[in-house]
């Protein structure tokens, strides 16, 4: 009897040990959730969004910002792609970074999305981009503490040419689906992915473009399953976020930049080549690519190995908008990256 009593006590200890143990845990997590999601801006709540005034050489104008979360030493800004396009299309993020407790912000670049746009064509620069990100990174008190640097596409380009120019405010660095050149990347358009699409479709695509009739409809009637369903977003129907992104889309912005064709780079980045410079970027950095990207996953993960600092993820069911169609390898490998930079 003393010895199923003695038995008795042991098994309520236990249980007690392990109920206090789980409480404790259920009130740390609780206690770090509600720190994540704190009001930390005094006076009227809007959710996180923050209007910046952005100093250019015509004039002031504002950028809009929202802040998700908050993380004293994670927080991610979000460079979108483009050039034109908004944050709409990256809103999956807070499907997955709000349960890990990363902070991240979305930011509409000048003439993009909820920004401001001046409509004046001087101001598409990627230089001047540059100096906007560095007031919008000072702006939302951003430092080498805390500042992880995301871009994805034309958020790339932007993000590894702030870098080269001020990675000492970097914490760490993102580049997603970009390649490091753009001569590279048109001719991996003409001599890889060019290739693959149906010789009759290819013949008459060419044929549109030399005669530089983009408007045709017949053009994007061919790219659309020949190219873009394979190549830009592999899913049957795509997410509301993102066709909402190509409806915002800056088209005048995205030509004079990128140029009208999806083969390759025509406008003012056509030259654009910094893969020389990699070796200069000396903080943390993810570089992801895709197996069925527009850009090139072996040059992606070539560039990774000229980083000092660099590694590289390979979502092998994506394309370029792998963090829709490759969903876990994507937010795996980035949350995994954020947090071992800590």
């Amino acid at each position: 009897m003393k010895k199923n009593i003695f038995y008795l006590f042991l098994s309520l200890t236990a249980l007690l040990t392990l109920h206090s143990c789980t409480n404790k845990n259920d009130n740390a997590s609780s206690e770090k959730a509600s720190s994540y999601f704190s009001n930390l801006d005094s006076g009227v709540q809007t959710g996180g969004i923050k209007v910046i005034p952005i100093t250019t050489p015509k004039g002031t104008f504002n950028v809009w910002t929202k802040r998700i979360g908050n993380n004293p030493s994670m927080k991610v800004l979000i460079l979108h792609g483009g050039p034109g396009g908004s944050h709409d299309g990256y809103e999956c993020f807070e499907s997955f970074l709000p349960k890990e407790g990363i902070e991240f912000i979305y930011y509409d670049q000048l003439a993009c999305g909820n920004s401001d746009n001046p409509k004046d064509t001087s101001l598409y620069d990627l230089p001047r981009y540059v100096e906007e990100v560095e007031q919008v990174r000072k702006a939302l008190n951003l430092d080498k503490s805390n500042f992880f640097l995301y871009g994805h596409s034309w958020g790339g380009i932007l993000a590894m040419q702030y870098a080269l120019k001020y990675q000492d405010n970097i914490k760490g660095l993102v580049i997603s689906n970009m390649m490091a050149s753009c001569p590279e990347y048109g001719k991996y358009a003409n001599e890889v992915l060019a290739k693959q699409m149906p010789p009759a479709v290819l013949d008459t695509v060419r044929e549109i473009e030399k005669k530089g009739d983009f408007q045709n409809p017949k053009y994007m009637e061919l790219l659309l399953p020949n190219f873009y369903a394979k190549h830009v977003l592999r899913l049957a129907e795509w997410p509301e976020p993102i066709n909402r992104m190509f409806g915002k889309l800056n088209n005048e912005l995205y030509v004079n930049m990128q140029g009208p064709s999806e083969f390759g780079v025509s406008g003012k980045l056509a030259n654009w080549d910094i893969s020389k410079e990699l070796k200069n970027i000396k903080v943390p950095t993810l570089v992801i690519g895709a197996t069925f990207d527009t850009m090139d996953p072996n040059y992606m993960e070539w560039m990774s190995k000229q980083i000092p600092n660099g590694e590289f993820l390979l979502c092998t069911n994506g394309s370029h908008c792998c963090f829709y169609d490759d969903q876990q390898t994507y937010f795996t490998g980035l949350v995994k990256f954020i947090k071992n930079v800590n």
